[in-house]
């Protein structure tokens, strides 16, 4: 299981640092206004993507794993036959379904603006690609192959990149020029730089997002010719000795019920942000006109350095959110891993009746997943105005002052939206895959109600977003945890799973804290950098991770919270054991 989560965890980390190497240069090029028309886009797309693609992996995931942990192989080929099938219908009809309703959304949820339309558009085939890569990835992430999800998340990440911020720039650059060569963009006329560029910025995110659904079609035609030419590893002599696979019709009743409740929870989830988004953006532009003075006290300055046109101003707080959700959303990517290949390990354990497997899987999941996410959300959270500063300040004056305390919100919290991916996993490789649909229905409630009483209030506006996430997450972690603990009669090992990490992430981001400081404070004293302020926060946040890396690893060893199991899937993890067991380091 720790094998298969190190492999998508690389790759995780990989499309991670590459879609950073996309969003911000992409930031940087259309500015917060562009920002908001591609997650307006992606707010259409999350909800019928959840409906389209969501439920079929994760059930084919763990039937698959099931059958093969009991032998039955001719089962196995049956559901990737019958997936097949179920998820290119799918792919048809969500992507047909994203075109028809992008008017609509426009209207109603994007309150008229139909500038989002063209990255709707743009974005709409990338749901059927997803589909075609959907039946691959979840039948050899069933078979306990983590290589073909990995490798194909790349490929779709590099495509990104390439392409996506390519056509993005050249659009703002062809623009630009025309505009500054006859007045006018794209041959219609606008009558100042700042009108120019608010005319481009839709054009600008649609570019962007052509290279995403390039991506998608890259990751299927990869996944399709690694299928032909190497299989899925099951030899014919494993299929002769194994019992007659069950009907189609057998399979496909199976398989849609396992799948419904993943769905549900899913669409719960992506439908909450959509109406959620849809209601943060209608509260913004409600607050913007009825309190002018109250956001101009606020924003004014950055609204003034930004160049912004009034019109575009909720837009611009939207993308100010948006861009750090970004870096929200990091390492709860990263963790998910760890779900991801949970899900096939407890699927078969608990096909086998083998339930100290289940809960050693339990406590292993949880514990690596809180030793990944605390210190890197608290550092996120003590270093969240240098790291927007450095990335977006220059392009984007003033707006690292609005996005700092957002970021720090969600960095001391990165941990519980974390865990939550991985214990929705184990849950439903157990079967309980209606518990999340209920905590989900609980969580939503409270979000909605936090979001509409604390974003209409001027003074805490789109920060009250944020607030209503981590109410949220700590409502729907909680009741999934205690679920999943008392279905598999688990204890989780308080000191080992929890104490020692959050010691440890302490000390890590009280570490980046001092050396960011004391970069800041020297390098000011002597002139280093003098007059950039955003390679300062370049070297001040160089120096503070290398420190909480230091101080975080060191005190983990001190404190014993690592154990053999969690190192044994590293390269030359059994050497690195015995090593530190023979000082005692180990847990």
């Amino acid at each position: 299981m720790m094998g298969g989560a190190m492999i998508l965890t690389v790759s995780m980390i990989l499309v991670k640092v590459i879609g950073m190497l996309y969003k911000l240069p992409l930031a940087n090029a259309y500015m917060m206004v562009g920002k908001g028309y591609f997650s307006n886009a992606f707010n259409l797309y999350s909800p019928i993507y959840a409906i389209a693609i969501t439920g079929l992996p994760i059930a084919v995931a763990r039937m698959v794993s099931e059958r093969v942990a009991l032998g039955k192989y001719n089962d196995a080929r049956a559901i990737y036959r019958v997936a097949r099938r179920m998820f290119l219908v799918a792919g048809a009809v969500g992507f047909f379904a994203m075109a028809a309703l992008a008017y609509p959304y426009a209207m109603l949820f994007c309150v008229g603006d139909l500038n989002s339309l063209p990255a709707i558009f743009c974005i709409a085939p990338s749901i059927f690609f997803c589909c075609l890569m959907s039946i691959y990835r979840g039948y050899y992430e069933g078979m306990r192959n983590m290589f073909p999800t990995a490798i194909s998340q790349v490929l779709e990440a590099l495509c990104k990149l390439l392409l996506g911020l390519t056509l993005a720039m050249l659009v703002m650059n062809l623009g630009q020029k025309e505009f500054a060569a006859k007045g006018t963009v794209f041959g219609h006329p606008a009558a100042s730089e700042a009108l120019a560029n608010s005319m481009l910025y839709p054009w600008a995110a649609a570019a962007s997002i052509v290279g995403i659904t390039v991506g998608t079609l890259v990751g299927s035609i990869y996944l399709m010719g690694r299928h032909i030419f190497r299989g899925d590893g099951i030899a014919p002599e494993q299929l002769r000795l194994a019992p007659p696979a069950q009907t189609t019709k057998e399979l496909q009743k199976e398989l849609i019920k396992v799948a419904i409740p993943i769905v549900l929870s899913s669409v719960i989830l992506n439908v909450t942000n959509f109406i959620d988004s849809a209601n943060v953006q209608r509260l913004l532009k409600l607050t913007v006109a009825k309190f002018p003075e109250i956001i101009q006290g606020i924003y004014g300055k950055a609204f003034g350095l930004a160049n912004v046109v009034d019109a575009d101003q909720p837009t611009w707080i939207w993308g100010v959110y948006n861009t750090t959700l970004d870096f929200r959303t990091l390492v709860p990517t990263i963790v998910t891993a760890l779900g991801v290949s949970a899900l096939p390990a407890i699927s078969a354990a608990w096909a086998l009746r083998k339930k100290n497997d289940v809960q050693r899987s339990i406590n292993s999941v949880i514990r690596v997943s809180l030793m990944i996410s605390l210190p890197a959300g608290f550092g996120m959270a003590v270093l969240a105005r240098e790291i927007m500063t450095m990335f977006y300040e220059n392009k984007n004056p003033g707006m690292a002052a609005h996005a700092t305390p957002i970021l720090a919100l969600f960095g001391i919290f990165t941990w519980l939206m974390a865990v939550s991916g991985p214990i929705v996993s184990m849950l439903q490789g157990i079967g309980r895959t209606d518990v999340p649909v209920k905590t989900l229905l609980i969580g939503t409630a409270a979000k909605l109600g936090t979001n509409f009483l604390l974003v209409s209030n001027p003074n805490v506006n789109v920060t009250g977003a944020a607030i209503g996430t981590i109410v949220f997450f700590f409502i729907v972690v909680a009741g999934n945890l205690y679920m999943l603990l008392h279905e598999t009669k688990t204890k989780l090992k308080l000191t080992s799973v929890l104490w020692k990490p959050l010691f440890c992430a302490v000390l890590c981001a009280a570490a980046a804290w001092a050396a960011s400081g004391l970069v800041q404070h020297f390098g000011a004293q002597i002139g280093f950098l003098a007059g950039s302020p955003r390679m300062l926060m370049l070297a001040a946040v160089a120096v503070a991770m290398a420190a909480a890396v230091v101080v975080y690893a060191l005190s983990m060893l001190l404190t014993k919270a690592v154990t053999a199991d969690d190192i044994e899937f590293l390269p030359k993890g059994k050497k690195i054991g015995k090593a530190l067991a023979k000082y005692g380091l180990l847990g």
